[in-house]
């Protein structure tokens, strides 16, 4: 069974920094693309940012220049390093991983991000 486990959220002032890390389990992590998505109260999830298999990363207008996604192969671990956070950066940050060749998707269970003026 695959697993997808996040680490790292946790609450902080405005303008502060979190990163968070997925580790991933039972998946060949080295061919998968890896996303980072949220979901604010009362809103749909939404994608953070993405990196694929070779590197490639692609982030949403609102978190670019501010976040970093990044991916650890030989850990099976992907990261989103946090700067500058602001409130509407709050939400529930859940890890994706997807298995172009197979078609597959998985979720981690999230892991809260909470952002204080």
């Amino acid at each position: 069974q695959v697993q997808l486990v996040e680490s790292g959220g946790g609450l902080v002032q405005a303008g502060g920094s979190l990163r968070l890390s997925c580790a991933a389990s039972r998946i060949i992590f080295s061919i998968s693309t890896m996303a980072w998505y949220r979901q604010a109260p009362g809103k749909q999830r939404e994608l953070v940012a993405r990196i694929t298999s070779s590197g490639i990363t692609n982030y949403a207008d609102s978190v670019k220049g501010r976040f970093t996604i990044s991916r650890d192969n030989a850990k099976n671990t992907v990261y989103l390093q946090m700067n500058s956070l602001k409130p509407e950066d709050t939400a529930i940050y859940y890890c994706n991983a997807a298995v172009l060749i197979t078609g597959n998707n998985y979720w981690g269970q999230g892991t809260q991000v909470t952002v204080s003026v």
